[in-house]
């Protein structure tokens, strides 16, 4: 499974999402190009930040979920989206597009970092699992807008 924590991967999605453009079309999904580089920030975000939690999860998502975030197979179209993540208004594509290549340059740029926090929903992730969520993660996005 690739990872953006690796030099290759990393460079690859950065090539992929530089691809993107205002008149990109899905091919799935009612997310619009702009909604969805918007919504792949948070897992970035999230694993940027790397602040302890107190969340427990869901057994349920943990247990029956946890491994396909970080395994080769990929994943379904039209998976539902936890409604935090959601975009419930436009968003401006050309703002939205640079803070998402910020906050891969930024996660690459820990891929040092020793102590890794749990996920707040899916509990401890390897340092090279949350290199392999990102990627999978991203990869599902680009694909869905035919990059």
């Amino acid at each position: 499974m690739k990872s953006i924590l690796n030099e290759e991967a990393y460079q690859e999605i950065k090539g992929r999402i530089e691809q993107l453009s205002e008149t990109s079309e899905k091919g799935w999904g009612k997310m619009t190009v702009g909604q969805m580089v918007w919504h792949c920030q948070y897992p970035l975000k999230l694993a940027i930040k790397n602040t302890p939690n107190t969340s427990k999860g869901n057994w349920f998502v943990k247990t029956f979920f946890k491994k396909s975030l970080y395994n080769d197979k990929p994943w379904r179209k039209n998976l539902p989206t936890a409604p935090q993540l959601k975009a419930k208004e436009a968003k401006d594509f050309s703002v939205e597009h640079e803070i998402l290549k910020t906050l891969v340059d930024d996660f690459y740029a820990v891929r040092d970092r020793e102590e890794w926090y749990p996920h707040p929903a899916f509990g401890p992730f390897t340092k090279e699992q949350w290199g392999q969520v990102q990627y999978k993660h991203l990869d599902h996005h680009l694909k869905q807008f035919g990059v």
